[in-house]
C-alpha cells in the first residue's frame, strides 16, 4: 500500500495547499490508471493523533438518527457532522476546505470539484456486528444542489482490525462478475474513488467482530456542476453478486417503474418523495 500522511495540523486542522497538492503528485498516476475504475487505498493518511482525537470524541455519540435496517443494508448508523463533538465536526469542516479540494483535483484529474455543505448522506458510518452494506453504485445527483457525484471518500477507524471480523470494502467489475479488490477497514487506511452508475463496491462481509465492536469510518462526497437535464438520475443501485444471497432492491424497481410513467412535475412534487419514504 501507498504510504502518506496528508499535511494537517493535528491541533488547528489546518493543512498547507502547496504542500497537499505536492503530495497527491505522487498518487495521480496510480489513481487515475486503477482499475476497474478509477480509486486509490493510502494507509497514515492523516497524522495518528488526529484519529485518536476523533475516537475520543466518539466515546461519547449523539442519538443514532438515520439507521439502516433492510436486506441490502443492515445495522448501519450515520452520524451527522453537525452533531458530533467539536473536533471531529471540524475535521468534516477541514476536509470539505481549499486544501483537501485541491489535494483530491490534483490526485484524481477532476477539476472544479464542489465539497458538500450539507453532508447529504455523509458524516460517521456505523456498521454494528452483523451488519453489511451488498454491493452498490452511489445515488448520482445531489437533490438539492443539482450537482453530480463525482468521488467518495472512506477514511476507517477501527484499531488492529482483522479481514476475518468482516466489513471489508470490496471492488467489483463493471459487469458484476467478480470481485477486483479489497479492503480491511484498518485504522487510519483512506480509499478514494470516481462515482459513476457503474462503480460498483460495498461491504458485503458481515461485521463479525469477537468484542462487538463495530466498524466505524468517516465517509465524505464531492461533486461537480456537470450535471443537465438529459440525465437521469438515480438512488443508490444495489446489485447482487453471483452465486450469493444477495437480495435485489425492488424498492429501486418500483421507483424507476413510477418515474418512467408518471408526469415529470407529478413525480418530483408527490410520487418521488412518497417512493422514497417505501410508499
Amino acid at each position: 500500500m501507498a504510504q502518506l500522511v496528508y499535511p494537517i495540523d493535528a491541533d488547528t486542522l489546518l493543512a498547507d495547499v502547496d504542500a497537499a497538492r505536492s503530495m497527491a503528485k505522487n498518487y495521480a498516476g496510480a489513481y487515475q490508471s486503477a482499475s476497474p475504475y478509477p480509486h486509490i487505498c493510502i494507509d497514515n493518511f492523516l497524522p495518528e493523533q488526529v484519529l485518536e482525537n476523533v475516537l475520543t470524541d466518539l466515546r461519547n455519540r449523539p442519538e443514532k438518527e438515520t439507521t439502516f435496517a433492510r436486506a441490502q443494508e443492515n445495522k448501519k448508523v450515520s452520524y451527522v457532522p453537525e452533531r458530533l463533538p467539536t473536533y471531529t465536526k471540524n475535521l468534516f469542516y477541514a476536509l470539505n476546505s481549499r486544501p483537501f479540494i485541491l489535494f483530491l483535483e490534483e490526485m484524481t484529474g477532476i477539476e472544479g470539484l464542489i465539497p458538500d455543505p450539507f453532508f447529504f448522506g455523509a458524516g460517521v458510518h456505523e456498521t454494528a456486528n452483523g451488519g453489511h452494506l451488498d454491493i452498490h453504485a452511489d445515488f448520482n445527483l445531489h437533490s438539492k444542489m443539482k450537482v453530480e457525484r463525482r468521488l467518495n471518500t472512506l477514511i476507517y477507524l477501527n484499531k488492529d482490525w482483522r479481514e476475518e471480523w468482516g466489513g471489508s470494502f470490496e471492488i467489483w467489475d463493471k459487469e458484476m462478475k467478480g470481485k477486483v479488490h479489497s479492503f480491511t477497514p484498518l485504522f487510519n487506511r483512506m480509499v478514494t474513488f470516481s462515482t459513476t452508475s457503474d462503480s460498483f463496491h460495498g461491504n458485503p462481509s458481515v461485521v463479525n467482530h469477537p468484542d462487538g465492536k463495530s466498524r466505524d469510518s468517516i465517509a465524505l462526497y464531492y461533486y461537480t456542476a456537470t450535471w443537465d437535464d438529459s440525465r437521469k438520475s438515480h438512488s443508490t443501485l444495489f446489485k447482487p453478486r453471483p452465486n450469493s444471497t444477495d437480495k435485489k432492491d425492488y424498492a429501486e424497481i418500483r421507483r424507476d417503474v413510477l418515474r418512467d410513467f408518471t408526469p415529470p412535475m407529478l413525480y418530483r412534487k408527490i410520487i418521488g418523495p412518497l417512493s422514497r419514504l417505501g410508499f
